[in-house]
């Protein structure tokens, strides 16, 4: 169905609903992403404070037939923030609902509005003495909605899970306008489909959260951090199996990094602190959070002993201090920035089954070195099967040189990880970067569903058109 520009006197009607305070004029900001490889459009913003508002906001749009772009924090990584084609829409940024609504200890649960920002969750959290796990790089930008749209990922993962298991209930508008009441505390409630899960993880095509009762956790008595140096990803995830023998469910993180980050960082970001001059082609960042009574040194001490007996382990750092542990993370943390100072050919968010992970690492870089020369930075989550494998300019050359082969070496990626039963997205999403590998590579079945259920709550096609439906 075709869509109106909302401009000129359709943006006037639109504009006539509320009042004049929930319109902003169009900043740069709200049409830019991350990596500035989309640039969006806005016929009109709105900076809405109640769902109330949002509702009449997305009636209007319905009536009006105009697009509509939820914006959380801007830092969605696969363009599903700006639209960059097609009628210029309204773009509705959830910032000024950002209220920590309530907070219930007793029950680990805290209710949130959208645009409450992720670390202020988190922070609302430790203030009752609770944990809410959900951590990324972009932590101090992000917005706990957009959080939720995209199910995001993150390094807790292995412990806690996505953020599509943090939620018990959400608050949302719906395309026709209608506000869903659904912000239940409950953990268990088999009334009917689970709409939240329609909606977690549906990019803002299927209506716009507005608020979400997400589950708390008890914050760890105790936390340990360790570097571990080990020969290769196979032994890796070897020691990824031994350690969670000793330790069972406490391990909260389980990062893999190659020399390659190391060495970006050295290049580009040489004030971030590395505890190697010469930094090992492999290594892992393993957090721990024990329980009370459980010494996490001598734990990790534990884990490295049993490793460097098997060969698993050649050298390793334990965190002595909280400045120390900062530190650790902290060179993980700053390797997405690393990249983009260094600029990729291709970068590639995956997911493998883990038995799956140290051949296709061996088998990508053997198939890429085919099509020319390279740097190959795979780095991520190794613990739950997400690796972030970036593909660079050999020294000396940018990606200005590989513009020829760009497609190519994303393709060869992405063919490999979906023989071996992966995703070619694994925590970013589709947007509008990927629906190319949304239709290549997605079930029939499954998609023929998605687009009967976009049809059936979306009969006009309003939210966020483009995002991973074409």
């Amino acid at each position: 169905m075709t869509l109106n520009p909302c401009e000129g006197a359709v943006a006037e009607r639109i504009a006539a609903r509320l009042p004049s305070e929930v319109f902003r004029p169009v900043e740069a900001r709200y049409l830019e992403e991350p990596r500035d490889l989309h640039r969006g459009l806005a016929g009109l913003l709105a900076l809405p404070r109640t769902a109330e508002e949002v509702a009449a906001l997305i009636r209007a749009a319905g009536e009006e037939r105009v697009g509509v772009v939820p914006y959380g924090g801007g830092t969605g990584l696969v363009g599903g923030q700006v639209q960059v084609e097609g009628p210029a829409p309204l773009v509705l940024s959830l910032e000024r609902m950002s209220t920590v609504r309530a907070v219930y200890p007793e029950e680990n649960v805290l209710v949130a509005e959208a645009g409450t920002i992720l670390a202020d969750v988190q922070a609302a959290a430790r203030e009752a003495d609770r944990l809410f796990p959900l951590s990324l790089a972009s932590e101090g930008s992000a917005r706990i909605g957009g959080n939720l749209s995209t199910n995001a990922g993150g390094v807790n993962v292995l412990r806690y899970g996505t953020a599509r298991e943090l939620v018990l209930g959400l608050e949302a508008v719906l395309p026709d306008g209608t506000i869903w009441n659904g912000l239940t505390r409950l953990r268990k409630d088999n009334t009917g489909y689970d709409l939240r899960h329609l909606l977690m993880g549906a990019e803002g095509t299927l209506g716009v959260i507005t608020a979400a009762a997400l589950k708390l956790s008890p914050i760890p008595a105790e936390r340990g951090v360790a570097l571990l140096v080990v020969e290769s990803p196979a032994a890796a995830l070897s020691l990824l199996s031994l350690a969670q023998d000793i330790v069972g469910d406490g391990i909260s993180a389980f990062e893999l990094m190659s020399r390659e980050g190391q060495e970006f960082l050295a290049e580009t970001m040489p004030e971030v602190r590395r505890p190697w001059a010469e930094p090992p082609d492999w290594c892992v960042l393993m957090e721990l959070g024990l329980s009370r009574g459980r010494d996490p040194e001598e734990t990790l001490g534990a884990v490295f002993e049993a490793a460097l007996e098997q060969g698993l382990v050649s050298d390793g750092l334990i965190a002595q201090s909280e400045g120390q542990a900062r530190d650790f993370w902290n060179m993980r943390e700053h390797i997405p920035e690393a990249n983009r100072h260094v600029g990729s050919v291709s970068s590639h968010d995956i997911s493998l089954p883990l038995g799956a992970v140290a051949g296709f690492i061996d088998e990508a870089r053997e198939a890429l070195a085919k099509i020319g020369s390279f740097r190959i930075n795979c780095f991520g989550h190794l613990g739950d099967g997400n690796l972030h494998y970036n593909v660079f300019p050999a020294k000396g050359l940018t990606r200005a040189d590989y513009v020829d082969v760009k497609a190519q070496v994303a393709r060869l990626v992405y063919d490999m990880v979906n023989a071996r039963g992966g995703s070619f997205s694994a925590e970013h999403g589709v947007g509008r970067a990927k629906l190319d590998e949304l239709e290549r590579y997605g079930d029939p079945a499954k998609l023929a569903a998605m687009r009967a259920i976009k049809t059936a709550l979306d009969p006009k096609g309003i939210m966020n058109p483009g995002v991973m439906l074409r």
